[in-house]
């Protein structure tokens, strides 16, 4: 496995793509004036930069090209062309300062906003560079279910509309198929979590001990395992870094079992499928271990379940072979946590209905879309999964007038990796689509 830990989207420097109409309106004269200063020159030279026809190295200062190599910028921008064809002209710049501005960058088949930074002694090169959002010309929901279908592998999506009297579901693509979700299965280690707290068994300041191992994040990266931690923190940590070492401290705090229960009281379409569940750790080290792996998924329920009581020295950190872990999808349609977009929409609904304010809060501490598109939410709380040949991206959302929505998607490709800025593009559009309805 190339990736060492199941995550939410990482964003670069210059960002994944996200969907925004800020600043639209706004005059493009600017944009059209011959160059005076430094920073009309760079705004001037952007378009052939992000169609790759001009050297990074005159227009970046070397700090940025070490952040962001020339290859990875590359990387970038190639994808930008593919989801939105060629970029054509700056069409409208907003100006703060002598060294910053908001740009909006005219592509074949979206509008995109640019916030851009030169340096502010000569030559003026670009010190930062932030892509803001796009917004797709002419975008339909219909279109978004066509470009659902068209990614190679399986995917879908829901949109449903939660209230006290029901659930509406508004938009729809294969939601009752079961995928892999990655990191998203953290949520029922959350809801469990704030159960327990609701009902008086535990404190979010009660304190435990790391105690484990694993891939994680920097968050809790090599920290010894007596370092004491908030049952708050770990929480935090899972959910918006997806920590690993902070999801299985609270498994073995909660209890496998206790978490499966909350599966089972939220209700879950294949629950043969997602039990038992697995903690990080766990799944790691099946999917490192091809004879172990074959065993666990030729057993029942019942002989996994006995497996992972009696292998635990093979099940530990310390026995994950990651040279086996392969470069591309690894098991990812047995070795996983299963659900459909709307098991995972059941789940999203049960955290709104246990209004419990920390949780939400801590779901909403990274929003895995832009500010801009996040910012047409009154509340967004988000957690996505990730792992070669997986992406999976959920949302509890509020509207601007008081609607609550859950948002799910899902895309597994067995066969090759999948595009985690393209989906991630995907599902932007999509919650922008909700938003403005």
């Amino acid at each position: 496995m190339r990736n060492i830990r199941f995550a939410p989207l990482l964003l670069t420097l210059i960002s994944v793509p996200v969907f925004s109409t800020a600043h639209a309106n706004e005059p493009a004269a600017a944009a059209q004036a011959t160059p005076t200063t430094p920073l009309d020159l760079r705004i001037a030279q952007l378009v052939p930069v992000l169609n790759g026809k001009a050297p990074l190295e005159e227009f970046f200062t070397p700090s940025f090209l070490t952040a962001v190599p020339p290859a990875q910028f590359k990387a970038i921008s190639d994808s930008f062309t593919r989801q939105y064809g060629s970029a054509v002209a700056i069409s409208a710049v907003q100006k703060y300062g002598p060294n910053s501005a908001v740009l909006q960058v005219e592509y074949e088949k979206a509008i995109a906003t640019f916030e851009i930074t030169v340096e502010s002694v000569a030559p003026g090169k670009v010190a930062g560079l932030l892509a803001k959002g796009f917004a797709l010309k002419g975008d339909s929901i219909e279109k978004i279910k066509a470009d659902f279908a068209a990614l190679p592998g399986k995917s879908g999506f829901v949109v449903q509309k939660l209230g006290d009297d029901g659930v509406v579901t508004t938009h729809s693509a294969n939601a009752e198929s079961q995928f892999a979700t990655g990191s998203t299965f953290k949520l029922y280690v959350l809801a469990e979590l704030a159960s327990q707290v609701a009902a008086g068994e535990r404190r979010w300041s009660d304190v435990v001990p790391i105690g484990v191992r694993n891939f994680s994040s920097s968050a809790t990266q090599n920290w010894p395992l007596d370092t004491p931690v908030t049952l708050q923190t770990l929480a935090t940590w899972m959910i918006s870094v997806s920590d690993n070492a902070a999801t299985d401290a609270l498994m073995r705090e909660l209890g496998r079992e206790a978490i499966e229960g909350k599966l089972a009281s939220i209700g879950h379409s294949a629950p043969d499928k997602a039990l038992p569940m697995l903690t990080t750790v766990e799944a790691f080290a099946l999917k490192s271990n091809p004879a172990l792996r074959q065993r666990f998924e030729k057993a029942s329920e019942a002989g996994q379940r006995d497996l992972l009581a009696a292998e635990r020295a093979a099940l530990s950190f310390a026995a994950i072979d990651m040279s086996h872990m392969g470069s591309g999808p690894n098991a990812i349609e047995t070795i996983e946590w299963f659900a459909s977009p709307k098991d995972t929409a059941l789940l999203l609904n049960n955290l709104r209905r246990l209004d419990n304010q920390t949780a939400r809060d801590i779901m909403a501490v990274n929003s895995g879309i832009g500010p801009a598109a996040a910012a047409k939410w009154r509340y967004l709380g988000y957690k996505g999964g990730s792992e070669p040949g997986v992406i999976s991206m959920s949302f509890l959302a509020q509207s601007k007038a008081g609607q609550w929505y859950a948002i799910s998607g899902s895309w597994n490709n067995p066969a090759k990796e999948v595009d985690n800025n393209a989906f991630a593009a995907l599902m932007t559009r999509l919650m922008d689509s909700v938003a403005g309805s």
